[in-house]
């Protein structure tokens, strides 16, 4: 049991990580809100298949990048930020669920979703900070790192899943077209000012 003491520790910081605001959040709570919690499923399973493998890969010696090469931790800030603005730009233009369902939207799918980990700087700083602090030194390197990053995945459904429900609580109580672009725009909004804090 000694063995398994880190993971203590490791939960409390995946929680903190993962139910506080972020990009994949607010992104989660406008899916939730314009497609519901099933169709937003694939987005959730995206997001945790995406940082399982980040996780693992920075474990494994992909985070030393950053040590060696400070480019290119700018080139990703760049380039989750153009992509993060895209994103933000699809979730304020989504039309209201209603025409949505007659095929005009859609919500990001898996791949999609697990792509974005990659180009995502928080995933990356939560990923780099949980692999220095908590990862087992003893023992074999690749089961360590697939063990600690498939625990923190674990722990990460039920706090991500919860912004997909909020949005969906929140489509219940938005009736007409001009609330729905309301809200929308206004998630695009706030996820697009998540620039600021990944370029500051």
């Amino acid at each position: 049991m000694e063995g398994l003491a880190f993971l203590g520790p490791a939960a409390l910081y995946m929680i903190s990580m993962t139910i506080t605001p972020g990009p994949n959040n607010l992104m989660l709570t406008a899916s939730g809100a314009n497609y519901g919690y099933w169709r937003t499923l694939p987005h959730i399973l995206g997001i945790m298949a995406g940082c399982f493998v980040l996780f693992t890969a920075i474990a494994l010696g992909l985070g030393l990048l950053f040590e060696r090469y400070p480019m290119f931790q700018v080139l990703l800030k760049i380039l989750g930020s153009v992509y993060l603005l895209y994103l933000a730009w699809k979730i304020a233009s989504a039309p209201p669920p209603d025409l949505a369902l007659r095929g005009t939207g859609r919500p990001l799918t898996l791949w999609q979703a697990a792509i974005f980990q990659f180009a995502n700087p928080k995933a990356w700083v939560m990923g780099l900070a949980l692999m220095a602090g908590f990862l087992p030194t003893g023992g074999n390197a690749w089961l360590n790192a697939l063990l600690l990053a498939g625990f923190a995945e674990l722990i990460a459904l039920p706090c991500i899943s919860l912004w997909a429900g909020f949005g969906m609580a929140i489509g219940h109580v938005l009736h007409t077209p001009r609330s729905w672009r309301i809200f929308n725009v206004t998630m695009g909004a706030m996820t697009a000012a998540c620039v600021i804090f990944i370029l500051a």
